[in-house]
């Protein structure tokens, strides 16, 4: 009955969300490493792939800061280098995931954070994850096409769940 509860429950409440690897981190040789932290944690990979980011898809991307005077410069760091957007799916994988990147401005995010822990400044912080459900839908849809996401269930679930 528990076991019940505790499947439907996880189901019911999975999401998706888009983390990407910016520029530094890619350079700096942190791919595996911010995997390996979503993996530990729990969640399941169903959409990776290393591209380049045009300024269109950036346009569509930070829509909310087009209007900004540093979006040049974003546009120019984001096109400096490859960029490793992924689709992770799991429970509350969007707010887990926000608490694992840390806070926007590296100085504020804690250690044990992976902006905490790896980044210098607000401008080069590594890393991007979507900040809501809505969010995290527009910006899969940018950055991948439906047949590009695998639908799977990891074995550790089906253990639990049969």
């Amino acid at each position: 009955m528990f076991k019940d509860i505790i499947c439907a429950a996880t189901a019911a409440n999975k999401e998706r969300t888009l983390i990407m690897i910016k520029p530094d981190g890619v350079q700096r040789g942190l791919i595996g490493k911010i995997i390996n932290r979503f993996e530990r944690k729990g969640f399941h990979l169903v959409g990776l792939k290393m591209s380049w980011a045009t300024k269109d898809c950036l346009e569509k991307h930070y829509a909310d800061l087009c209007e900004r005077p540093f979006f040049p410069e974003l546009c120019e760091y984001m096109t400096s280098g490859p960029v490793v957007p992924m689709v992770w799916e799991g429970l509350h994988v969007i707010k887990t995931g926000r608490q694992m990147l840390g806070a926007t401005n590296p100085s504020e995010s804690l250690v044990g954070t992976i902006r905490g822990d790896y980044c210098l400044h607000v401008g080069r912080n590594v890393v991007h994850g979507s900040d809501a459900v809505e969010t995290a839908e527009k910006e899969i849809a940018i950055w991948f096409k439906d047949e590009e996401l695998v639908d799977w269930t990891p074995v550790f679930t089906n253990l639990i769940c049969e």
